[in-house]
């Protein structure tokens, strides 16, 4: 396989990934970032943890989705995760492009 092949078949992948992102995000509530891994959850708990002056975070998260290519598959029922680094949470905002309800008076 040459390297022209190998960024081809990268680029296909990142491409189904997002594509896939772009299905799932409407299910989750929240967006959470570690130094190794994107996950989407409803559902999570963070504690912080100090131990002889070292802190680090544990982020645990019960049926995720996680971005990783190379994943067979990227629902997860539960995930562990222990870290030194930043952990960044963010709350989704509904979308602006949902559809009005039939009560806004552009239904039947």
């Amino acid at each position: 396989m040459s390297a022209e092949d190998l960024e081809k078949y990268e680029t296909e992948m990142e491409l189904k990934l997002y594509r896939e992102y772009r299905d799932v995000v409407g299910l989750f509530k929240y967006v959470i970032e570690t130094e190794r891994r994107f996950y989407l959850t409803n559902d999570y708990d963070l504690q912080v943890h100090s131990v002889q002056g070292e802190v680090f975070f544990e982020v645990s998260m019960a049926d995720a989705w996680v971005w990783d290519m190379y994943r067979p598959a990227r629902f997860v029922r539960k995930v562990r995760v222990l870290t030194f680094k930043d952990v960044n949470i963010e709350e989704l905002a509904k979308s602006d492009l949902e559809l009005p309800s039939d009560d806004s008076g552009f239904g039947n």
